[in-house]
C-alpha cells in the first residue's frame, strides 16, 4: 500500500512524482443524446480529512485521504493538465473501475485495461460506457442503487473516488527521459499547468474558465481561515468555525455519496502503448476522495461550499463555448460491457427536466494535438 505519496496544492492532487488531478466542476448534460465537451467552470475545493478530526466521521478518517463538496445531482470531470511524466492512473468509483467496470483491485491489468495513460489521457469525463464515448460523472447518494457502484455490484458500501498511480519502472522511466532531452522536451520539474489553450476543457485550472456573463459567476473565496489548511476561505461570521466535539457522543454520520452517471459525450479512453513491463510493480501513490454534500461540508469545515451550478441553457445562450478533442496518435480503448449497462440517474431521481440548447456552429471549439509542494495527504484502510 502506497504511504506518504499523495499531497495537496491548492485544489490540485499530486500523485507520487509525475501526476496532476483537478475535479473540476462543469454543466451537466441531458442524459439522452450525445454531445460536445461540456467547459471547466471552476475547481472543486479539496481539502484533507485529517486536519478536521473533531468533525469528519470516524469512519472518513480511517479511510483518510481528502474530501470535496459537491450538489446533487451535479456533474464533474477530472483534469490531469499539469502531469509531467508518464503514469498510469487507477479510477474507481465507489470502488468500480471507470475504465474496466471491474471491481477495484488495486493492481494494474491489461486485459482489460483497468487504468489510464498520462499525460497522453489529458482528462476523464465519466465511465468508459461506448465506441469512442464516455457517460458523464453525475454525483448522487448511496442507497438508491443510481451509482456505478451500485448498479454493478448490488450493494453500496464505498461511495466516493479512488485513484492509484504506478509510475515507469526505472529502466522505461530512464528511457523516456532520454527520449525527451534528445527532442529537447524534457523537463525535470513540473510542466506548466494547462498547456492547451486556457479556458479549453482542459484548462479550468485557477483563471481556465472560459469567461461568464456577471449573473452566472461563481462567488469567490475568502481569505485562508487562521489555522485553517492553505486555501480554506474563512467561514462566515454566523457560522463561528466547524462544530466541535463536545464530548457529550460521536461526530455525526455525513450523509454517503457517490458517482452515477449522465449524458453520454464524445471522448475517446486511450489504449496503452507500452510494455505491461514497462510500469511498476508497486503504486507511488493512492487516495480515497470523499464526496460530502453542501450541508455537511458546512458543518464538517466551517466553510460555505461553492454555488449551485450553472445552468447549461443559460451557458450556451450566452455564447460561451465547448468543445471537442481529437488526438491522431492514439488508439480509443474498447467500452467495457459491463459499463455499457449503468442506466443514467434519471432513472432513480426523476426526468431530468433542466432545458437543453443545442451549441450553434461555431461555438464548437477544436482542441489538439526535487521537493514537492504541497501538504502531504494521509492514506488509510479502504
Amino acid at each position: 500500500m502506497a504511504n506518504g505519496g499523495v499531497r495537496v496544492e491548492g485544489n490540485a492532487l499530486l500523485l507520487g512524482e509525475g501526476a496532476q488531478v483537478r475535479f473540476m466542476r462543469t454543466l451537466r448534460l441531458p442524459e439522452t443524446g450525445t454531445h460536445n465537451l461540456p467547459p471547466g467552470l471552476g475547481e472543486f475545493p479539496l481539502r484533507r480529512v485529517e486536519d478536521y478530526p473533531d468533525t469528519v466521521p470516524a469512519d472518513w478518517l480511517a479511510k483518510g485521504g481528502v474530501m470535496l463538496p459537491v450538489y446533487l445531482r451535479e456533474a464533474m470531470w477530472l483534469s490531469f493538465g499539469g502531469t509531467r511524466q508518464p503514469t498510469a492512473l487507477q479510477v474507481g468509483v465507489g470502488k468500480v473501475c471507470a475504465v474496466s467496470g471491474e471491481r477495484w483491485t488495486g493492481v494494474l491489468g491489461r486485459r482489460p485495461q483497468n487504468y489510464l495513460v498520462l499525460p497522453r489521457q489529458p482528462w476523464l469525463d465519466g465511465i468508459n460506457s461506448g465506441t469512442g464515448t464516455v457517460r458523464q460523472f453525475v454525483a448522487v447518494p448511496l442507497g438508491l442503487g443510481a451509482t456505478v457502484e451500485g448498479q454493478v455490484t448490488g450493494e453500496e458500501t464505498a461511495g466516493g473516488v479512488q485513484l492509484q498511480a504506478f509510475p515507469l519502472g526505472a529502466k522505461a522511466l530512464e528511457r523516456w527521459r532520454e527520449e525527451e532531452r534528445t527532442a529537447g522536451t524534457y523537463r525535470s520539474g513540473p510542466v506548466p499547468y494547462g498547456t492547451l489553450p486556457p479556458g479549453s476543457h482542459a484548462g479550468g485550472g485557477y483563471g481556465g474558465a472560459p469567461a461568464m456573463p456577471a449573473a452566472m459567476m461563481p462567488m469567490a473565496a475568502g481569505p485562508p481561515a487562521p489555522g485553517g489548511p492553505p486555501g480554506a476561505p474563512s467561514p462566515p461570521a454566523a457560522a463561528g468555525g466547524p462544530l466541535r466535539r463536545s464530548g457529550a457522543g460521536p461526530v455525526p454520520q455525513a450523509p454517503a455519496m457517490g458517482l452515477g452517471v449522465g449524458g453520454a459525450m464524445r471522448q475517446e479512453v486511450y489504449r496503452d502503448d507500452r510494455k505491461a513491463k514497462d510500469w511498476s510493480a508497486e503504486p507511488a501513490a493512492r487516495v480515497f476522495v470523499h464526496l460530502v454534500t453542501p450541508p455537511a461540508w458546512r458543518r464538517i469545515t466551517g466553510e460555505e461550499p461553492p454555488p449551485s451550478p450553472v445552468d447549461r441553457a443559460a451557458y450556451t445562450k450566452a455564447g460561451l463555448p465547448w468543445f471537442d478533442y481529437y488526438d491522431e496518435g492514439a488508439a480509443d480503448l474498447a467500452p467495457s460491457g459491463t459499463l455499457g449497462q449503468v442506466q443514467p440517474v434519471g432513472e432513480w431521481l426523476g426526468a431530468d427536466g433542466a432545458p437543453w440548447t443545442q451549441p450553434v456552429p461555431g461555438q464548437v471549439e477544436p482542441l489538439g494535438n526535487g521537493p514537492r509542494p504541497g501538504k502531504p495527504v494521509q492514506d488509510g484502510d479502504w
